[in-house]
């Protein structure tokens, strides 16, 4: 299933998407149920009956899980040919301990950096000149568990979706640790809706990015130093994980901050990130107002 939350006459509703017809079908749910978005669903027991369709071109389309419930689950350099080049960038606090890492490294993002595709990324240049894009595939927990081992870790997913793991890359440098670099206003766009665990094969899954048209960043989830049930194993040794928690699964070499000299982006670019089987993410960046 692709689930989208949505709006429509300024109500809230989550639906099936079915992207042949063009159509949502909304669940049928309480009001104050829908504005979890999809963690309505991963609330209850079974799936809700749906209503009649409506044209996608009547709705608007918000992001998965519009407000998680906690921060965002990140991992960095977890495929090798990123880690190399983010190794070299400067920009690598870890980069002493080797280029690539020998446990995963998690790190998160604050709730409120979501923002649904085609909203607008904020850039502010009192703040950060060195802005970069870094497409993922996300992981969306729907069982709750702790000390989860790994033969039994995708027991505990419900879904997956994309999110843009947008950085401020000086901020990065200058902190010595990621938060904050990771965490601005908008700097999590997630999207374009949530599918469930058996629409894709997250062994073998496509993964791109294009800055305004351009090919960035093309890879493989099979490629992944950490593959999600190492991910979700490590995350909930003495931490629990719980339903509608997120882990956003680590980005491929084709950053900004990889080239010489670095491609940054600046109001008025566009980024589309792609993962096969989920769909398309696309938002503008623009500069915020004083």
């Amino acid at each position: 299933m692709r689930i989208a939350t949505f709006s429509i006459g300024g109500e809230r509703r989550v639906g099936i998407v079915d992207t042949v017809a063009g159509e949502v079908k909304p669940f049928d749910l309480p009001v104050d149920a829908a504005r979890e978005g999809v963690l309505a669903i991963i609330d209850r027991p079974g799936v809700p009956a749906t209503l009649s369709p409506i044209p996608l071109d009547r709705v608007e389309i918000e992001a998965p899980i519009p407000r998680p419930r906690r921060n965002i689950f990140c991992v960095g350099k977890n495929y090798h040919e990123h880690a190399h080049e983010f190794a070299k960038s400067g920009f690598d606090s870890s980069a002493a301990a080797g280029a690539v890492p020998k446990e995963p490294i998690i790190f998160s993002k604050v709730p409120e950096t979501v923002i649904a595709n085609r909203a607008k990324v904020k850039i502010d240049p009192a703040v950060s000149s060195a802005i970069d894009y870094e497409v993922e595939l996300a992981v969306i927990i729907g069982k709750a568990g702790r000390g989860i081992a790994k033969e039994q870790a995708l027991d505990h997913v419900w879904g997956y979706t994309i999110v843009n793991d947008v950085t401020a890359r000086d901020l990065q440098g200058r902190y010595s640790q990621w938060l904050v670099g990771k965490s601005q206003d908008t700097f999590c766009p997630m999207g374009p809706w949530a599918v469930s665990k058996d629409e894709i094969d997250i062994t073998n899954t496509a993964i791109r990015c294009f800055v305004n048209g351009d090919l960035r960043q093309n890879s493989n989830t099979g490629l992944l130093i950490f593959d999600v049930p190492t991910l979700i194993a490590t995350i909930s040794a003495g931490l629990t994980l719980m339903p509608g928690d997120i882990i956003a699964t680590g980005t491929p070499a084709g950053v900004g901050i990889g080239f010489n000299p670095p491609r940054y982006l600046r109001a008025g670019d566009v980024v589309r990130c792609e993962v096969d089987g989920i769909g398309v993410l696309e938002n503008q960046f623009e500069e915020r107002a004083a």
